[in-house]
């Protein structure tokens, strides 16, 4: 079941770079940084977790395959499709979302001055049969959105970078427990990238534990930091 446009705990509203975002009144919080959520997914999931493993993966980079813990409205999904379309690199990408979106909500965010038409289009007329299992929305890429809670999440598929854009620890907790950053993590190839907006001491030392090299990235505007992680080999 989605949540759609006439659910009243759902607004969409601008964020300081003009973007959109959606509050979400039950929870509390917005889906994307109110600094800006244009700006926020393209620095923290594409540019710092993307591209930084294109970037440095030792081997060609003729295909990817990204995870994400939050789908959301479907922006870091549709700047990475488009990116990957003008790259000519195939792009396997699976979203996570307990509560998805209906395709009316996510058609009113504006997104669409932020990518090509053909990929705004072929998302939102793919959309909703991505919530049965994966299609493909053009020649490079092939999505699907689970429509199930992070716990509940299987797949026998590693992925190359992990997105984690859950809601902010205070207003759900449980996403960043150790319990559900181990489970996530699970699904990382060796030599892939977990990449987040949020850095805490709990979240550096649980992924720590987990073997992975930890870093500090600068943060998009109004934070200062971010975490990146990387699998061992």
């Amino acid at each position: 079941m989605t949540e759609n446009a006439s659910t009243p705990h759902l607004q969409i509203v601008p964020t300081a770079d003009g973007s959109n975002t959606i509050y979400n009144a039950r929870v509390g919080e917005n889906y994307h940084s109110h600094h800006g959520a244009l700006q926020e997914s393209r620095h923290v999931f594409l540019h710092s977790g993307l591209e930084y493993f294109l970037a440095n993966s030792a081997t060609l980079n003729a295909e990817v395959s990204v995870l994400e813990v939050g789908f959301g409205t479907g922006l870091n999904f549709l700047l990475t499709a488009d990116f990957c379309t003008q790259q000519q690199i195939y792009l396997q990408y699976t979203g996570i979302e307990a509560y998805p979106l209906s395709q009316e909500m996510i058609g009113q965010t504006g997104y669409d001055q932020y990518v090509p038409a053909g990929i705004w289009q072929s998302f939102l007329e793919h959309y909703p049969a991505s919530l049965s299992g994966q299609v493909n929305m053009n020649n490079y890429v092939r999505f699907d959105v689970a429509p199930t809670p992070l716990s509940n999440f299987t797949s026998a598929q590693k992925f190359d970078v992990v997105y984690f854009d859950a809601f902010a620890a205070a207003y759900q907790p449980e996403m960043w427990s150790n319990e559900a950053i181990a489970h996530t993590l699970q699904f990382l190839k060796p030599g892939g990238v977990f990449v987040t907006y949020a850095i805490t001491g709990n979240l550096k030392r649980a992924i720590k534990a987990l073997g992975l090299q930890v870093q500090k990235a600068p943060g998009a505007p109004g934070k200062r930091e971010m975490l990146r992680a990387v699998k061992s080999l």
